[in-house]
């Protein structure tokens, strides 16, 4: 009967510690993780999509699209250029462009990276498997998802507007 008696005392001592960790700093990230997750669920119209080359300036890609990211840590996104219907209309062959996948994501809400986990891609086949990384800012009520290169040039700029 100690035994039990020890156990249960054991037990009640951890449960009282967890309760105090459950107060922790590590928690307070928890939960700004958990506030950008709520943030970023909706659904969204791609305003613009820019590039900015290596040499300077500014291309628009005069892109549409959408993106939808879920309560379960799932995305997907859809877009293509404006014209390509009119461009498929012309042409006799199959005409195609822009990008559509979907996947899981990931935040590291230090560095505002969101990080979308392809699962699936009817127009990219070889991103399958890959990450598309992506660094996030809200502006003015719109999100902002920028694409960086390996030597940390922000190289293109998605912007979207959640749907109310």
């Amino acid at each position: 009967m100690r035994r039990i008696g020890m156990f249960t005392g054991i037990a009640a001592a951890a449960a009282v510690a967890m309760f105090i960790a459950m107060d922790s700093p590590l928690n307070a990230a928890d939960a700004d993780l958990e506030a950008v997750k709520k943030q970023f669920v909706g659904h969204y119209e791609l305003l613009s999509y820019v590039s900015f080359p290596e040499g300077g300036g500014v291309v628009d890609n005069n892109y549409e699209g959408r993106i939808t990211y879920d309560e379960h840590d799932n995305m997907t996104a859809q877009g293509m250029p404006k014209d390509l219907p009119a461009r498929a209309a012309a042409s006799s062959t199959n005409v195609s462009g822009g990008f559509a996948y979907y996947g899981s994501v990931t935040w590291d809400i230090q560095n505002q990276i969101v990080t979308h986990h392809v699962e699936g891609s009817p127009s990219r086949g070889s991103w399958v498997g890959e990450d598309n990384v992506r660094h996030y800012a809200w502006e003015d009520g719109l999100l902002k998802l920028s694409i960086v290169n390996a030597e940390g040039r922000t190289t293109g700029t998605l912007t979207w507007r959640r749907y109310e």
